[in-house]
C-alpha cells in the first residue's frame, strides 16, 4: 500500500481513531511529505537572517563611531598637552628659579596657562554634539 492510502484508511492507522476524514488526513500527510511547510520555515529563517545581519551592521557602525570619538578625544588631549607644555615649563621654571609672579614674562606665561585651557574647553563645549540621532 502507498503512504497516501494508509493515511486515508482508519483501520490501517489506529492512532487516528477513525475520527479524521480521509481528505484531511491525505492533505496533511501530503503537505508534510512534500515539504510544503518547509517553504514557510525557509521564509521565517530568511527574515530572521536579514534582521540579524542588519543588527550586526548597526552594531559595527556604532562600535566604529565610538572608536572614532575615542581617537579624536585622545588626539585633542595630546595636542593640548603639546601646546600647553612650553607655557607650563616656563611658569614652573620662573617660579622655581626665584622670579616673582609680578614679572611680565611670568605673568604672560601664567595667563597663557590659564587662558589656553579655558579657550580649549569653551571650544569643546561649543563643538560637542548636542543630541545624537
Amino acid at each position: 500500500m502507498r503512504t497516501v492510502e494508509l493515511a486515508g484508511n482508519p483501520a490501517a492507522n489506529p492512532a487516528s481513531g477513525g475520527t479524521v476524514s480521509a481528505g484531511d488526513a491525505n492533505s496533511d500527510l501530503l503537505a508534510a511529505l512534500s515539504g510544503k511547510q518547509a517553504g514557510r520555515e525557509r521564509a521565517v529563517a530568511e527574515n530572521t537572517r536579514r534582521v540579524v545581519l542588519a543588527s550586526l551592521g548597526v552594531m559595527r557602525d556604532q562600535k566604529a563611531g565610538r572608536r572614532r570619538t575615542r581617537s579624536l578625544v585622545l588626539a585633542s588631549l595630546v595636542l593640548a598637552l603639546l601646546a600647553l607644555g612650553p607655557f607650563v615649563w616656563r611658569v614652573a621654571d620662573d617660579l622655581i628659579g626665584g622670579e616673582h609672579i609680578s614679572d611680565m614674562a611670568t605673568q604672560t606665561s601664567l595667563w597663557a596657562c590659564i587662558l589656553c585651557p579655558a579657550v580649549l574647553a569653551a571650544f569643546l563645549v561649543a563643538a560637542w554634539p548636542r543630541g545624537r540621532e
